[in-house]
């Protein structure tokens, strides 16, 4: 079986490519699309197929794919070539994060138990901003199980300010003094 290469090496090498050619963003976006389609789960039974020829498969990619910047449609075609299909996920993850680097963003992942109005969103986006010296990229999901409150994760730290976790909080230390006392 041929050695995997890592999704971080590809990943870095269409990096440097799209620096070259002044196509970061572009790129960004047709990979997700690279990524989106790769990671179809009909499709992706099909690029793995056995008895699909490698031409058929890359011959697919490029007729659904026709509008992508060619370079990245060629990664598409060379990951099912080496039986990586499967890591186009990990591609687009680490080439959006060589791409946040380079223009200072920082990603976060907001949770709360309800919709955020357009302009709470705002703030906590403005709040982060602040703390972080960077612009922020947010992206925002609703979690009922954590009562209220909010979960911000920001790259491997996470701040939870949920009523759950409070809660969780309360109950260990009321357990602590029922036991000392």
């Amino acid at each position: 079986m041929a050695k995997q290469v890592g999704g971080q090496r590809y990943a870095r090498a269409l990096f440097d490519l799209a620096v070259e050619k002044d196509a970061t963003d572009q790129w960004a976006t047709d990979l997700a699309q690279l990524a989106d389609v790769m990671q179809d789960e009909q499709f992706n039974l099909f690029l793995k197929h056995a008895e699909v020829r490698l031409e058929q498969k890359i011959e697919s990619l490029a007729t659904v794919l026709a509008e992508i910047d060619p370079m990245v449609r060629n990664l598409g075609s060379l990951l099912i070539t080496r039986g990586s299909v499967d890591t186009i996920g990990d591609v687009a993850v680490s080439y959006n994060r060589l791409v946040d680097e380079r223009l200072e963003r920082q990603r976060i992942e907001v949770t709360t138990a309800v919709e955020l109005e357009p302009a709470e969103a705002e703030r906590i986006r403005q709040f982060v901003a602040n703390l972080v010296q960077r612009e922020v990229v947010m992206s925002t999901q609703v979690d009922e199980s954590i009562l209220g409150g909010m979960v911000i994760q920001i790259g491997d730290r996470l701040m939870d300010g949920s009523t759950r976790s409070r809660l969780e909080e309360l109950r260990k230390q009321i357990r602590a003094e029922a036991a000392a006392g």
